[in-house]
């Protein structure tokens, strides 16, 4: 049996006193892994694992594994201060050594003070923590006694307690064989009467008692009971028999067909029955709304491993709900309830408004969205009747005899639309429960109780395809569609995504989220409604911009509001980190728009008014940046470095290459230092055999470089790709070849965004770079200042696309459309090249440190850091600017120069001018 994770955490407390003192790889690292797995997660390491698993590697050479765990985990450790970026670098190789039967999902890199955790299928989940800390960590380690790995924050432990209990209720009946739409109606009505028992819909604990003292403690007769008490609560009083047992009889009708439905027969057991009763000592009063995706989640995730993940849900808060709610409509309506003051008439017709707005969820889940919206407009219209019905000098309120009249706002107003049946009932019924609960506050306010029982009014949520369905008219399109990447969407999916991107040029780049964007503006167009999405950065970044946003302006749509990038969270078992956006938009222009900003996108966000949102989600001009093929600016043209598909043939490290050149000699003039990104940042290279200049005389000397140049021609010729099995007839040359002559700039396809300044600079002809950096050849000490400067990166964090929320430079739309200084002076540009100059000479100060050591935020030597200051001050002054207030106002006097350059090339087009 898998151990409790309280057992897990009290071990982990020993296991970080034990070893807080260990520094030594060879000496600490097999008993540190040993107990790790031992003491931590009862896993005997021998049995399970590999110590010094053995790896082929290139040129005939093998490397050994740390620790290996088949399916799970490689573990690589590092003696104390080692660089766990180099261990990571180590443990991919020796990942793609192992067959791919045995290649885990995750890779551990530890220098015993420091853990890393990478997940190689989804890198949001990374995860880095001090041993200190690692029994906040414990769950994280979860997939190693087969649990879903997850780290939660501290949350409210009644919602989780209950959500686990669900899911072990749900887990037990599906292992007595009971499963399919009968588990999931069943489920829906037993969360229904779990809350109905803590909330005054049953009298209290009526449900507990009846599970306690009505069935037998082996279970055997509790689902004829349970079929006894849903026939009850679907029958009227005067259709019930004139014989049902009290117990029973002192159940209300229900209705809303939520007990209608005949389900198969459960033969339960004495654990199923105890789980129930476990349930219902829970106090579901307290349950935050949020909960029911959380409980679908823990509910669903054990037999269908993944099904969430693929149609892209997340599980959200009510925190963030309300970042979407309060700016779409609920501020407005706050403002309006207050221009009504005491006013009757007014507040009579604001409440008529009220009563009259319909809410659509189009990916609606477990109805959360749905939940918190209605709640919100409840309260609100608890703040109308407190005015219309006020209290007297005595503290005594109105006398209403009847409160159900004066009660508009109801369920009915929401719909939402779902592709899953479980959560479409969970939402329903969710509905029904909030329903209830605003009742008891209603009650509160008058002092006179209030239930809508029966049920007569439900939510509209529709159970299908949001993508194919027709969406019904309402006034607030709200909600948070899927995330699936554009290269990640299924077939089916795609097909989805053809039918609504229809006439849209290049909608191939277009991420999933965006069919929800373009399908509620093609509705949008006929009637006035304000909508807003949650949604991944990247629909707002890159490429994905110019095909969204060009479309969405085209048909007249305009953002009014957005909470720029932060870090998304939720209420899930296994809590989703994902870099989000909240996009509101209408048709049509209104005068109100808001920017919510985030300093720290785990922190909570500045509100800020500006006169236009554009689609890079700036105070700026509605201008979308596209692909081009030159840039806008007379200035050098930029390319990607040299891409070998190779295989790793005709790349070496150091040792490689002494051990290749020990049996090939010849061959060490056709050796070139090459450079990669994560090399050229963190201070160390590798070597390439180049052999595209090689005479054939030489060649046929060298029978060692024969050997890999038909290893590459194989591999080529045998890839799906027909331009990469085009290759293989010059085996020799690269796919891309860039080697600039003399120095040339280089710049990181990704880095960071850490970091204040993406490190670049300057190398020689006799170094290779790759193609996951950018080359400028015989670039000045100006492009150097002018690139590297706080200007550049304001456009860079601004246009660029991003891997999670790493930059990723893009030639074609930040470099080609980067609008540089319009007419610098000699002067001007002399100032630049000088403090470019000190920036280079201070990091030389620092001949140990790599560059991702100072461009750390956190290590980033002052001398550095002012010599950049000095170089923004000398950019600025060519742009004819200074003392931005910040990066928002810069991005914002970009945007207008951009859009200046655009105009002028547009006039010079229409004049005869030269247009690329």
């Amino acid at each position: 049996m898998a151990p409790t994770w309280s057992h897990i955490q009290k071990q982990a407390e020993q296991f970080v006193l034990k070893y807080r003192n260990s520094t030594r790889e060879q000496a600490d690292s097999k008993v540190f892994i040993r107990d790790f797995l031992v003491d931590l997660y009862g896993i005997d390491p021998i049995q399970a694992g590999n110590y010094e698993r053995q790896v082929g590697k290139l040129g005939n050479k093998y490397g050994f594994i740390d620790y290996f765990l088949p399916g799970k985990l490689v573990i690589e450790f590092k003696s104390a201060g080692k660089d766990l970026d180099l261990a990571l670098l180590q443990a991919l190789d020796y990942h793609q050594g192992l067959a791919q039967e045995e290649r885990p999902r995750y890779i551990l890199t530890c220098d015993f003070a420091h853990f890393h955790l990478h997940d190689l299928l989804d890198k949001a989940n990374d995860l880095e923590f001090s041993l200190e800390d690692l029994p906040k960590y414990v769950k994280a380690f979860g997939f190693l006694i087969d649990h879903e790995s997850e780290y939660a924050e501290p949350e409210k432990l009644v919602d989780i307690r209950a959500a686990e209990l669900m899911g072990s209720l749900h887990d037990e009946l599906k292992e007595s064989g009971y499963g399919g739409h009968d588990l999931e109606v069943l489920l829906v009505r037993l969360l229904f009467c779990l809350f109905a028992d803590d909330t005054g819909i049953f009298e209290f604990h009526a449900f507990q008692t009846l599970i306690q003292k009505r069935t037998h403690p082996d279970g055997s007769n509790l689902f004829s009971e349970l079929a006894a008490f849903f026939d009850t609560l679907n029958k009227p009083e005067n259709k019930r028999l004139k014989n049902l047992p009290d117990y029973l009889a002192g159940f209300p009708y229900i209705n809303g067909k939520l007990f209608e439905e005949t389900i198969s027969t459960v033969y339960a057991n004495a654990k199923i029955r105890d789980i129930l009763l476990s349930c219902s000592g829970e106090d579901w009063s307290a349950i935050s709304p949020a909960i029911f995706g959380s409980l679908f989640q823990t509910v669903m995730e054990e037999d269908q491993d993944g099904k969430r993940r693929n149609l892209g849900a997340h599980y959200t808060s009510e925190n963030n709900i309300l970042k979407l709610i309060r700016p779409l409509f609920l501020d407005e309506l706050y403002a309006g309830l207050e221009a009504c003051g005491s006013n009757r008439a007014k507040l009579e017709k604001f409440h008529d408004r009220l009563a009259s707005l319909r809410f659509l969820d189009p990916a609606c889940g477990c109805g959360n969205f749905l939940i918190i919206a209605y709640r919100e407009l409840r309260r609100l219209e608890m703040k109308v009747l407190d005015l219309l019905y006020p209290k007297n000098r005595q503290g005594h309120r109105q006398l209403v005899l009847d409160i159900g009249p004066i009660i508009k706002v109801n369920v009915d107003q929401f719909y939402g639309i779902e592709l899953e049946e479980f959560p479409a009932q969970v939402a329903q019924v969710a509905m029904w429960l909030m329903d209830h609960l605003m009742n008891r506050e209603v009650s509160s306010l008058f002092g006179r109780t209030f239930t809508r029982l029966p049920l007569v009014k439900s939510a509209a949520i529709q159970h299908g395809n949001a993508l194919t369905l027709e969406w019904p008219k309402v006034d607030c399109i709200l909600g948070n569609p899927p995330f699936v990447g554009a290269k990640y969407m299924d077939a089916s999916q795609k097909k989805d995504v053809s039918l609504v991107f229809k006439g849209i040029k290049n909608s191939g780049l277009l991420d999933y989220v965006a069919a929800w964007y373009v399908k509620a503006a093609r509705g949008m167009k006929k009637t006035p409604v304000k909508c807003a999405f949650v949604s991944t950065n990247s629909i707002c970044q890159g490429e994905q911009v110019g095909v969204l946003w060009s479309w969405m302006l085209d048909q007249g749509m305009k953002i009014f509001f957005v909470h720029r990038t932060f870090q998304w969270s939720n209420e899930a078992r296994g809590k989703a980190a994902v870099h989000c956006v909240i996009v509101g938009f209408t048709h049509g222009d209104l005068p109100s728009k808001q920017i919510f900003e985030y300093e720290n996108i785990k922190g909570e966000p500045e509100s800020i008014q500006v006169k236009n949102i554009n689609p890079y989600l700036v105070d700026a001009p509605d201008v979308v940046v596209q692909n081009r093929k030159n840039p806008l600016c007379p200035v050098p043209q930029i390319g990607i470095g040299n891409k070998p598909i190779d295989g790793g043939h005709y790349l070496f490290t150091e040792e490689e290459k002494a051990s290749f050149l020990a049996v090939e000699p010849k061959a060490a003039p056709y050796f070139r230092r090459w450079l990669g990104a994560h090399e050229f940042l963190n201070g160390y290279h590798r070597y390439c055999l180049w052999l595209g200049d090689c005479p054939p005389k030489e060649l046929r000397k060298m029978p060692e470089c024969l050997k890999r140049i038909e290893a590459v021609r194989e591999l080529r010729k045998n890839s799906k790709s027909k331009p990469t099995q085009k290759l293989a007839e010059t085996p020799t040359r690269f796919h891309v070849e860039n080697m600039p002559d003399g120095e040339y700039l280089i710049i990181p396809e990704v880095s960071s965004e850490r970091r204040f300044y993406i490190p670049i600079g300057f190398e020689m002809s006799d170094t290779l770079a790759s193609n996951k950096l950018r080359l400028l050849p015989n670039a000045s000490l100006y492009e150097f200042g002018i690139i590297h400067s706080c200007m550049h990166m304001a456009w860079v964090r601004a246009v660029t696309g991003r891997l999670k929320s790493d930059f990723q430079y893009s030639i074609k739309v930040v470099y080609n459309n980067f609008p540089w200084p319009e007419s610098p002076t000699e002067k001007q540009k002399q100032t630049v090249s000088t403090a470019s100059q000190k920036v280079l000479d201070a990091r030389k100060t620092f001949p140990d440190s790599t560059l991702a050591d100072l461009y750390d935020p956190l290590t980033m030597p002052s001398v550095l850091s002012k010599a950049h200051q000095a170089l923004d001050k000398a950019v600025d002054a060519c742009y004819g600017v200074k003392n931005f207030p910040n990066e928002a106002k810069r991005v914002a006097f970009l945007f207008s120069l951009y859009d200046h350059y655009l105009q002028k090339e547009a006039l010079s087009s229409e004049t005869g001018g030269k247009q690329e």
